[in-house]
């Protein structure tokens, strides 16, 4: 195991004990509603969302149990836009990090509340004052989030994705429909580390965009898995795209052109980074693990 696969594991544990803590179990009559939430969020992922935002406040020396939360709220969107995106009504898919959806666990009707309380809890979390004590600060949390997850990010991302089963998108098309359904919270995981550390708006803008970047990256190797993966190692069905004939940057490219886009790509996130020295290091490391991943 390599230094830096440690520091990640490590991360990823710290995340996981935070979002125990957040959703901690009781004997109320909905406590069905918070095992299926925990079950959505606690076993399996790579914590990659969450490890940008713990790097990112690193830059700018944030307290660690404030990352932690804002790192937490990020990872229970994205696990929650991955309970709704695997339901009949959308992706259909039976498993997930290499076990059943959360519907097929619990139903669902139980995986819908399941997303919905994910995704209003991570907003509780931003909001709460042990967050941060300025007021500002949580309220552009909020606002970062807010939007990155919303129409004009994932969410419309995802609303593009179902279009592009039934109409032939371009590159264009498909990189803006990327950049949102991917790429947003991606690029919000690096915008709260900054705004936790109230950084300068040119530090800002350098994180945005190598976050851009990377996003675009992250979605390209997502393609070449699923058009080339093994489905024990991946986790989850492959091929669906080609099924479905959904136009993808494979499709569109080709896979070697495809991966050398996505190795251009993460060559400039790094350049983006130069701006802060030795101590972005962790983001060039994350940005070269993720064009080398299996799952």
């Amino acid at each position: 195991m390599s230094i830096f696969q440690k520091v990640l594991d490590g991360a990823a544990e710290e995340i996981t004990l935070t979002l125990e803590h957040i959703l901690e179990m009781h004997d109320e009559p909905e406590a069905k509603l918070i095992k299926a939430m925990r079950y959505a969020v606690l076993d399996g992922g790579k914590r990659i969302r969450p490890f940008l935002t713990l790097a990112t406040a690193d830059l700018f020396n944030v307290r660690r149990e404030r990352a932690l939360k804002v790192a937490a709220a990020i990872e229970m969107v994205h696990c929650y836009s991955l309970v709704h995106d695997d339901l009949p009504s959308m992706d259909d898919d039976e498993l997930r990090r290499g076990k059943p959806t959360c519907h097929n666990k619990f139903g669902e009707a139980t995986a819908i509340l399941a997303g919905d309380a994910l995704l209003t809890k991570a907003f509780e979390v931003l909001a709460g004052a042990d967050t941060h004590p300025d007021a500002q600060v949580r309220s552009d949390l909020v606002m970062a989030l807010a939007k990155a997850a919303g129409p004009e990010g994932m969410v419309g991302g995802q609303m593009l994705d179902l279009i592009a089963e039934s109409e032939n998108l371009n590159t264009p098309e498909i990189t803006r429909l990327q950049s949102m359904k991917t790429g947003m919270l991606i690029a919000v995981s690096c915008e709260t580390g900054a705004i936790l550390g109230e950084a300068s708006d040119s530090s800002k803008q350098a994180l945005i965009a190598y976050a851009h970047d990377l996003g675009l990256a992250f979605q390209i190797i997502d393609d070449l898995l699923d058009a080339e993966g093994n489905e024990n190692t991946v986790g989850k069905k492959t091929g669906k795209d080609k099924e479905a004939g959904k136009a993808t940057f494979v499709s569109l490219l080709g896979v070697d052109r495809a991966r050398d886009q996505a190795q251009v790509l993460v060559a400039q996130a790094c350049e983006r980074l130069d701006f802060f020295g030795e101590k972005a290091e962790p983001l060039k490391r994350i940005a070269q693990f993720v064009i080398t991943r299996s799952a």
